[in-house]
């Protein structure tokens, strides 16, 4: 960890005991709200923030207050609110700030949007480039490349939805720091509500973007034409120049000058850098290169180590092995072993046993890539993230919504972390008993049995649990092929 990430301040101390007083809970007693406001930096809209704590992982959370006075107003437009906040929790990457709940509190003339979300313990990228400055340090252009590739992959996966998610309020307050020095976008809901509720619900979430020091932060084309993905590149090529030199200083309370821009933009040192953010900032929408492209750019751009491909890989099939995999293989081998060996004509070979590994650091380094500190930007892009339309689609026909339909199952929206499974023989009814140990992304576990019949295949049993709501619909080919390989093992001939 560099100097600077080391600088980021400490988490918080003990709360007092008025602090930690619970003031409410969520519907079903999962979230529970302190007394202690939190400012997660330039929230727009927000009423209140307070802490809360997550009692089944026993992690604190932001819960998020919207309060509307015209309750017959808010009831209309009840279903598009719903909708838009189930766009927003299907959205996860390692690099914004997650939407865990949400729900709809509607008493007497007033009612409440409230939802929860994570909580970044080191608070707003400013402050922290405030506290770097006060302290003449200088910006460390490693960490400033790390940020600026996790920014951008954040971007990238927004923009690349179906349809695309617009940030429409990216600044240094909206970017957030985790004590491991983990890049976070928060206020992404902030657009997108915007958006969805009608003027006549729109007052509690005026824009705030208005506020004269943060105006810099967008193009020139904001307010005249629709928001285009084409914004988001602008804010962070700003976002990218305050990183570079700590702060671009305000005249008092009123706007950044342009002067003060170009001034910044001048005293970048690297030719490379320079390029990379006036790019970010031409003044014409169409030029500004995608968040994808970025990526490549030369000043970012670096041939990923093997050591990080690997550990791509190991996290990307952990579903199939144990928690402990790593403690458990280090158990086993002989530490003296050759485990890479370069041999040279003439000299004698260059070996590295297996004692020369730090298992611990192995250990920190996979959980930094599981935590989305090393992305992997090389390769090309997954399939998109098919968002909810129900805001886009046209309203139903009244006769034809008269027609009773089978109550939906819930869609299942957290991603599946780890498999395991056990087949048994069941001599009595001659079949097999199938036992499924999920282990989801909030580390949920969900424990299925199944008594297979002679009919039952990978795909349709993996396609069923989509259907019930067990699985998220993105892991279905994989449970398929986990189930295969069981069936191959266990049964002959398989299914």
């Amino acid at each position: 960890m560099s100097g600077l990430e080391a600088a980021l301040p400490a988490e918080k101390e003990e709360e007092s005991e008025e602090e930690s007083e619970v003031l409410e809970e969520s519907p079903c007693g999962r979230w529970q709200k302190r007394r202690e406001q939190v400012n997660q930096g330039n929230m727009p809209g927000i009423q209140s923030t307070f802490l809360a704590m997550d009692t089944e992982e026993g992690v604190e959370v932001v819960w998020n207050e919207l309060h509307f006075t015209d309750k017959k107003a808010f009831k209309a437009h009840e279903e598009k609110i719903n909708t838009m906040f189930e766009q927003l929790v299907v959205v996860d990457h390692p690099n914004i700030v997650k939407l865990h709940k949400y729900w709809l509190d509607v008493k007497d003339s007033k009612a409440r949007v409230i939802f929860i979300t994570e909580y970044v313990s080191s608070g707003s990228l400013k402050q922290f480039l405030k506290k770097t400055k006060k302290n003449h340090k200088a910006m460390n252009a490693r960490a400033w490349k790390r940020w600026c590739t996790q920014i951008l992959s954040a971007l990238s996966f927004l923009h690349s939805c179906d349809p695309p998610i617009i940030h429409g309020n990216l600044t240094s307050d909206t970017i957030f720091i985790q004590h491991n020095g983990l890049i976070k976008i928060g206020s992404v809901w902030h657009r997108v509500f915007a958006n969805a509720i009608p003027d006549d619900l729109r007052s509690p979430i005026r824009i705030e973007r208005e506020e004269q020091r943060n105006l810099h932060f967008f193009p020139p084309e904001y307010g005249h034409v629709a928001d285009g993905t084409a914004v988001d590149i602008f804010s962070f090529g700003m976002c990218a120049l305050e990183m570079a030199v700590l702060e671009i200083q305000p005249n008092g309370d009123s706007r950044v000058s342009e002067e003060a821009i170009a001034r910044a933009r001048h005293s970048l040192d690297d030719p490379n850098m320079r390029d990379f953010i006036l790019g970010c900032l031409l003044l014409n929408p169409d030029k500004r290169p995608t968040a994808h492209n970025l990526l490549f750019h030369q000043v970012l751009f670096e041939v990923h180590s093997l050591k990080l491909l690997a550990a791509h890989c190991f996290i990307n099939g952990q579903y199939l092995m144990p928690e402990n995999v790593v403690e458990e293989k280090t158990k086993e081998l002989d530490l003296n072993m050759v485990m890479a060996e370069i041999r040279r004509e003439g000299l004698p070979a260059v070996q590295w046993r297996y004692s020369e590994v730090s298992f611990l650091e192995l250990d920190k380094f996979l959980e930094d890539v599981r935590n989305g500190i090393y992305p992997l930007m090389n390769f090309a892009a997954t399939r998109p993230l098919l968002l909810p339309r129900a805001l886009s689609q046209p309203q139903e026909d009244p006769q034809k919504a008269k027609t009773p339909t089978p109550e939906p199952f819930d869609v299942e929206t957290r991603k599946v972390v780890q498999m395991q499974c056990s087949m048994e023989m069941n001599e009595e009814k001659a079949q097999w008993h199938l036992t499924l140990l999920l282990t989801l992304e909030d580390k949920l576990h969900r424990q299925l049995s199944y008594d297979l019949l002679p009919t039952d295949s990978s795909k349709g049993l993996a396609s069923e649990l989509v259907h019930y709501g067990f699985i998220h619909e993105d892991d279905c080919e994989m449970l398929a092929n986990f189930l295969e390989n069981a069936f191959h093992k266990h049964r002959s001939p398989p299914l």
